[in-house]
């Protein structure tokens, strides 16, 4: 079995707050520790009333002081919303106070809605999604070892070797990534379309570098265990009103859990959701199993960002308990 990591969403969910979202997020890192998970990723979003990750490198260094040992990141950072610069700084202060533990996912997608990302990226205007490969470049740049007379360096970050994978929805990341020799998170969990062209694109032009020596595919997959297939059906249905809700332009908290949601869908979006979360496993134990196993003999990805939007936490945390029973923990290549 490839190994399995956790893609935090950090969710706000109907009633509760920011501060019950962060509290869980520190929960469920430290059950991931426990049970073998290799990363805990948070992801950059803005203006999104169920999603609590904002300020993701903040959130980062709190899971990492609350944990020991597991690998926390940014799946990912927006870089086109922030100075370069300014990521390698923050970036080489967490790998400074958690040596060895941090990664840094990069995406050129705004995370956030039109009006959002214009006051976001006020200094650089919103053509900088344009300059993601220069940016990805510097970045690098600043992590690399100082140069005879360079003038603009990142300390801490200068010479620390933090971990860069580059993220996509489509050809576009696959193709930087292979170019750059990084490894590569494909949304997957929420993007499905463009997925094995992506990853056959990344593998046939992927060049070795000082970095990565071969190519190295992770990909986002929802999970939603539980002790029987009934109640998995249930819990996925946060998610599902999660995108429909949004896919209709009001964005809401993560809702209350409505069983038989889905066959109560118009079809239309009910096709939307289905082709939406296509990489999912809902079930029972042996179904997730079962489903999963054949998802990575499908697309043969080196490892599982797994995200589990579940409504209840105590129903979130023995979701990943489930796939820690079903999948002993394996020694990741990077």
């Amino acid at each position: 079995m490839v190994p399995l990591s956790v893609l935090d969403l950090a969710p706000i969910v109907e009633g509760g707050d920011a501060a019950q979202s962060f509290r869980n997020s520190v929960d469920l890192a430290r059950h991931a520790e426990r049970w073998g998970f290799n990363r805990y990723w948070l992801a950059e979003h803005h203006g999104m009333p169920g999603i609590a990750s904002a300020a993701t490198a903040v959130l980062i260094g709190h899971v990492a002081g609350a944990t020991s040992a597991i690998r926390v990141g940014a799946g990912g950072v927006m870089l086109p919303n922030h100075s370069p610069l300014v990521i390698a700084e923050q970036f080489g202060t967490l790998e400074t106070l958690y040596p060895g533990r941090i990664d840094l996912g990069l995406g050129r997608a705004p995370g956030s809605d039109p009006a959002t990302a214009r006051a976001l990226r006020r200094q650089r205007g919103p053509e900088a999604a344009d300059e993601f490969p220069q940016d990805v470049a510097e970045l690098l740049a600043y992590f690399g070892p100082a140069r005879p007379g360079q003038k603009l360096r990142a300390i801490p970050g200068e010479g620390l070797r933090v971990p860069v994978w580059v993220l996509g929805s489509s050809l576009f990341g696959a193709q930087l990534a292979a170019h750059l020799g990084l490894p590569y998170a494909f949304a997957s969990h929420f993007a499905p379309t463009m997925l094995d062209a992506a990853v056959e694109l990344y593998r046939r032009e992927f060049r070795p570098s000082a970095h990565l020596q071969r190519p190295y595919v992770m990909l986002g997959y929802n999970v939603f265990a539980a002790d029987s297939d009934e109640e998995a059906r249930t819990l996925a249905s946060s998610m599902q009103q999660a995108f429909v809700n949004l896919y209709a332009g009001r964005a809401t908290p993560l809702p209350p859990p409505v069983p038989d949601y889905l066959e109560r869908l118009p079809m239309a979006e009910r096709v939307m959701v289905e082709r939406t979360l296509a990489c999912s496993a809902i079930g029972a134990p042996q179904t997730v199993r079962r489903q999963m196993e054949d998802f990575i003999e499908r697309t043969g990805a080196d490892e599982l960002m797994v995200t589990a939007q579940v409504f209840d936490h105590a129903a979130r945390v023995h979701a990943y308990e489930i796939l820690a029973r079903l999948f002993p923990p394996s020694r990741p290549a990077i």
